[in-house]
C-alpha cells in the first residue's frame, strides 16, 4: 500500500476498456482511497434521464456535463478531506477539457486506457454487464482516437492485466499524467 499525498486520478476510456477494474485496483493499493464511479451520477437520475448517443443534442450533452461537475465537486471534496480520489467514467472527445475545468485540486492526473477495438470487443461480448447499446465499440473509439485531446498518460492495455495496467499507472504516473495548469 503507497502512503502519499492525496492526489485526484481521472481513469478514462471507452466501455469495457477496463477502467473500473483498474481504477479500484489502483484505489487499493493508496492509503486514504476512493474508488469514484462516475456513472453513479447518471443513474440516480430516476425521471427524464438523457444517454448518450451518437448524435446527441445539446439537452444530451448538458445532463453529462452535470454529471462531470457532480464527480468532480465530489472529488474534490474527498480530496480536501485527505483522501486520493481515483475518479472513473467515460470522459471522452472535447469533453475531456471540461471535465479537467471542474476539477479545481491538484494535483490532477489523467490516464486513458486505449486498447484496441478488437480487445474491447471481447472483453464486452465477456463480461456480465453489457455496455453498448446504440454504440458500436468502433463509432466510440473514433471519438476517442479521432476527437479526445491528447492530455495525460495514454496506455494501450490490449494485451496487459489489469495488475499490469496498474503497475504501468503507477511507474509512470508522474510524469505522464500529470497535469500542471488548471
Amino acid at each position: 500500500m503507497l502512503n502519499e499525498h492525496p492526489k485526484i486520478i481521472l481513469i478514462t476510456g471507452i466501455m469495457a476498456s477496463g477502467k473500473s477494474t483498474v481504477a479500484q485496483i489502483l484505489a487499493e493499493r493508496l492509503e486514504n482511497s476512493v474508488h469514484l464511479r462516475g456513472d453513479i451520477f447518471r443513474k440516480m437520475i430516476v425521471n427524464n434521464r438523457r444517454e448518450i448517443n451518437p448524435d446527441a443534442e445539446e439537452v444530451e450533452l448538458e445532463q453529462l456535463k452535470l454529471r462531470y461537475r457532480f464527480a468532480a465537486q465530489t472529488a474534490d471534496l474527498y480530496f480536501e478531506a485527505g483522501f486520493s480520489v481515483i475518479v472513473q467514467d467515460v470522459v471522452i472527445g472535447p469533453l475531456l477539457e471540461d471535465f479537467i475545468s471542474y476539477v479545481r485540486n491538484r494535483p490532477l492526473y489523467v490516464v486513458v486506457l486505449c486498447p484496441s477495438t478488437h480487445t474491447v470487443t471481447y472483453r464486452e461480448a465477456t463480461r456480465s454487464k453489457k455496455g453498448y447499446g446504440v454504440w458500436t465499440v468502433e463509432a466510440l473509439n473514433s471519438v476517442l482516437l479521432n476527437e479526445t485531446p491528447r492530455i495525460g498518460m495514454w496506455i494501450d492495455s490490449s494485451n496487459m492485466t489489469p495488475e499490469e495496467t496498474v503497475l504501468e499507472i503507477m511507474t509512470r504516473l508522474d510524469n505522464e499524467a500529470i497535469l500542471i495548469n488548471k
